[in-house]
């Protein structure tokens, strides 16, 4: 069963184009939150941009269901959240975030972040 967006498939323009797919959270694409996390990380295939939306809000148990986020168009999450759209072109290994209110992205450094297990670890 698809999933009824937030922004009708037909008010939908083409902001961007040849971008490929990206993975997105119901947050984002159902809800209509705004993205205040996205990142790029290698592509899966051919028609992936690499690129993944976040509203921030997501819990970990929500994130691990694949049911709560799925495909879309790059082009379908600009005209969800046009900020995103200066970012776009940014390199994979990059990551973004927004606090709330904020108008603008800021890097995350480091990204991704450092797997603090493998310190622990490390002192044994």
């Amino acid at each position: 069963m698809a999933k009824k967006l937030h922004l009708p498939e037909d008010q939908i323009q083409p902001l961007v184009t040849d971008m490929g797919n990206c993975l997105a959270t119901d947050h984002v694409t159902v809800k209509g939150k705004p993205v205040r996390f996205m990142y790029r990380e290698e592509p899966w295939n051919a028609d992936d941009s690499g690129w993944r939306f976040l509203s921030g809000n997501e819990s970990d148990d929500e994130m691990e269901d694949p049911t709560n986020h799925g495909l879309y168009p790059v082009n379908t999450i600009a005209n969800l959240d046009p900020s995103v759209i200066p970012l776009l072109q940014q390199p994979v290994g990059c990551a973004f975030e927004k606090a709330k209110g904020a108008e603008a992205f800021v890097p995350v450094q480091p990204w991704p972040p450092e797997d603090d297990d493998e310190d622990e670890d490390e002192d044994d």
